[in-house]
């Protein structure tokens, strides 16, 4: 049976969200290639465009402003109880809530805290659809907060959480 390409095209962002190591950029062309296979036009179009400017950008140009937009920017970081941190009891709950998400579809994060998108995207890549349904449902709204900012700060990567968006979408069609 072939993976739905919501894996596919999620793993990617995930991917493309990740921290620009010496691994990742060894691995870009195969996301490169793995994007250009999408049936989803609109997807496939956005994740291109997206590793086209990362290209352009070259490597330290992109790696100076990864560490800048998503590690030392508070609107702007991966973490998604980070963005509301007037109360340091709602996140703390927040992130217990995205902990239980991995712990009750039997992973765990040991590398990172429950809360980074990548981390979150590639649990949606690795579970059922109903599973990928309600953990998106419950990152919905941060992410959601999170386009916004990055929306504000004119950053090209503002069309990748459009992607996870759009995606989320589709998976709650199609149960209605």
């Amino acid at each position: 049976m072939r993976e739905p390409e919501y894996k596919k095209t999620l793993s990617l962002v995930a991917y493309l969200f990740g921290y620009p190591d010496e691994d990742w950029w060894t691995a870009l062309p195969e996301a490169q290639a793995g994007a250009a296979a999408l049936a989803n036009q609109q997807n496939r179009t956005v994740l291109l465009e997206a590793i086209n400017y990362i290209q352009l950008l070259g490597r330290r140009g992109y790696e100076e402003q990864y560490v800048r937009v998503f590690e030392f920017s508070a609107n702007t970081n991966l973490y998604l109880t980070m963005h509301d941190r007037t109360d340091f009891g709602k996140q703390a709950r927040e992130m217990l809530a995205f902990k239980k998400l991995f712990l009750d579809n039997g992973f765990d994060t040991n590398r990172e805290l429950p809360d980074f998108l990548p981390a979150i995207l590639e649990l949606v890549a690795a579970i059922s659809e109903v599973q990928a349904r309600r953990v998106l449902g419950a990152a919905r709204a941060k992410i959601e907060l999170l386009r916004r900012r990055f929306a504000e700060a004119k950053l090209a990567h503002t069309f990748l959480l459009d992607v996870i968006l759009t995606e989320a979408d589709a998976l709650e069609g199609e149960t209605a």
